[in-house]
């Protein structure tokens, strides 16, 4: 049964295609863990081809907006020569933050697929509902829990090590 969530809206069900490119998002995780690193990655899909990969940065960087979504719409943005990245899907293995969630917003983007909710900081589902808010003038479709259970163990393990 498909969730209804806010204005009975029914939630998308995720497909093969969802679950291939949320696999390549947490490859991006366990490099971004690798380099020590919170593990979260996020790749930008246009026309069914890969134009934005990224993995979290905040600490190579030293840049607090180095987050895995941040540095794949950049990529992608560079790639299409824009910043409107308009019909895009985004996965991304951990639900965005307010910064991120309104770099999606601004780039308008089409589609958001995430993988395990962010009850702390998220900004799509948990906390805010900034991606698809009727107050914002870019909404865009958004199907969650994609590798939900992979995505959430990465994240356990790695802050449990961590402790």
């Amino acid at each position: 049964m498909p969730h209804v969530g806010r204005r009975n809206k029914v939630q998308p069900q995720p497909s093969d295609v969802d679950e291939d490119f949320m696999r390549q998002a947490l490859a991006l995780a366990d490099e971004a863990e690798q380099r020590g690193e919170v593990p979260v990655g996020a790749v930008v899909v246009m026309d069914g081809i890969v134009t934005g990969r990224g993995g979290n940065a905040t600490i190579a960087h030293n840049d607090p907006t180095a987050h895995a979504e941040m540095l794949a719409l950049r990529e992608a943005a560079q790639a299409i020569g824009s910043y409107r990245l308009t019909g895009a899907t985004v996965y991304v293995t951990m639900e965005p933050c307010a910064m991120c969630a309104g770099a999606l917003v601004t780039a308008r983007v089409g589609r958001l697929v995430f993988g395990t909710r962010d009850l702390r900081f998220g900004a799509v589902r948990s906390k805010f509902r900034i991606a698809d808010s009727d107050l914002l003038n870019h909404r865009m479709e958004i199907t969650e829990g994609v590798l939900a259970a992979d995505c959430l163990r990465r994240l356990q393990r790695f802050f449990a090590e961590r402790r």
